[in-house]
């Protein structure tokens, strides 16, 4: 008789542990629910939509969605040759993934604020749009970006309900979904925007009635896929915050050339807007080693090595790919491929300019 008893006793203990963990499960959740009507945090992402996502903010319910959302491509550029070159090859990729099954991209448009047309208007779909008045960048060329959107969001008209603003230094990898999820828009996380270490700075923009330094996304406007509706309020706020505190000494001198990724970052928060943080958004060689599940490289930095694939940032290396080489005009084809032992994210973004500079028309080293 105690022999059975013994496996009897077990069978209850492990259900009791299954009937009180399915209980305090039941309460953690229903509590969540309470403290968050109508919110939930999303902890795994199926299909395209593979992500991570900020567990500050929360996502809707009805966020996991069928329904095809597609956003316009806007990409703002100057007339220069060191960007037009940028612009071709993100143009291609773009091209290439749009009609890919996963991709949401609409249509195109490269918004040009140099207030004039110039050499790709029958290339790139494009609008021009005015500069600031001379002299008030102050050299800052960026600071025209905001103001550019500005001007093509009242003259452009614009299909579709979202819009992604992106830059001619990011190539596509890949089709493109819609990460934006109904009124939260989807932005990069990046490393160096930290507004809660500059909260004196940044508390002459952004009072203390408007809500905490946390309010405000660790982001720049690109990449983001953001709701049209959302773009039209935040982006003259973008714009006067942007210049405010390019006005400010002390403002300009700690944001430096990121400064109107916070100008954006502020308004957005002043609007009550906040932004799903995506890591898989893109990467940025060579400090991302792998491509993996990202849609976008974005090749902002010089990727320096050594013939046997030792990174040398810094320091110019034996072979290397900097976007800077070629300020006064575009790269030869079939550049030289890294030497083995380089990252797989700098290896596949030169065969990706390589693959776009074979196929586009009409390519020229140095070109303008």
């Amino acid at each position: 008789m105690a022999r059975a008893t013994i496996p009897f006793l077990m069978l209850v203990a492990f259900a009791l542990f299954f009937a009180t963990y399915n209980t305090v499960t039941m309460i953690v959740r229903h509590s969540n629910k309470l403290e968050h009507p109508g919110l939930d945090i999303i902890d795994e992402v199926n299909d395209h939509s593979s992500s991570f996502i900020d567990p500050v903010i929360k996502m809707p319910q009805s966020a996991a969605t069928t329904t095809k959302m597609p956003f316009h491509v806007a990409l703002t550029s100057t007339d220069a040759p060191y960007t037009k070159w940028q612009c071709r090859i993100m143009y291609y990729w773009y091209k290439k993934f749009k009609d890919q099954p996963g991709s949401e991209m609409g249509e195109f448009t490269r918004v040009l604020h140099s207030g004039r047309p110039d050499n790709l208007m029958n290339e790139i779909p494009t609008v021009v749009v005015d500069p600031l008045p001379p002299g008030s960048d102050r050299g800052y060329v960026v600071l025209n970006r905001p103001w550019a959107i500005v001007q093509w969001l009242q003259k452009a008209t614009i299909k579709e309900e979202y819009i992604l603003m992106a830059e001619p230094d990011h190539v596509f990898v890949k089709p493109l979904p819609n990460l934006a999820r109904e009124d939260y828009p989807a932005a990069f996380p990046f490393f160096y925007i930290k507004p809660t270490e500059h909260s004196k700075v940044i508390r002459k923009f952004y009072p203390e009635e408007k809500g905490p330094i946390t309010d405000i996304d660790p982001i720049g406007n690109s990449p983001v896929i953001i709701k049209k509706s959302q773009l039209e309020q935040i982006a003259p706020t973008w714009m006067n915050v942007s210049i405010r505190l390019k006005d400010d000494p002390e403002a300009d001198k700690t944001f430096g050339w990121v400064l109107e990724m916070y100008g954006y970052a502020i308004a957005s928060a002043l609007h009550g807007v906040q932004h799903v943080l995506r890591k898989d958004f893109m990467i940025q060689p060579p400090w991302d080693l792998e491509v993996g599940k990202k849609f976008i490289i974005h090749y902002t930095y010089g990727c320096d090595y050594t013939m046997k694939g030792e990174l040398t940032y810094g320091k110019i290396g034996e072979w290397r790919f900097d976007k800077r080489s070629y300020l006064r005009g575009a790269p030869p084809r079939n550049l030289s491929m890294p030497p083995p032992g380089v990252p797989e994210s700098v290896v596949t973004l030169v065969k990706m300019v390589n693959e776009a500079t074979a196929n586009i028309p009409d390519w020229e080293e140095g070109q303008s």
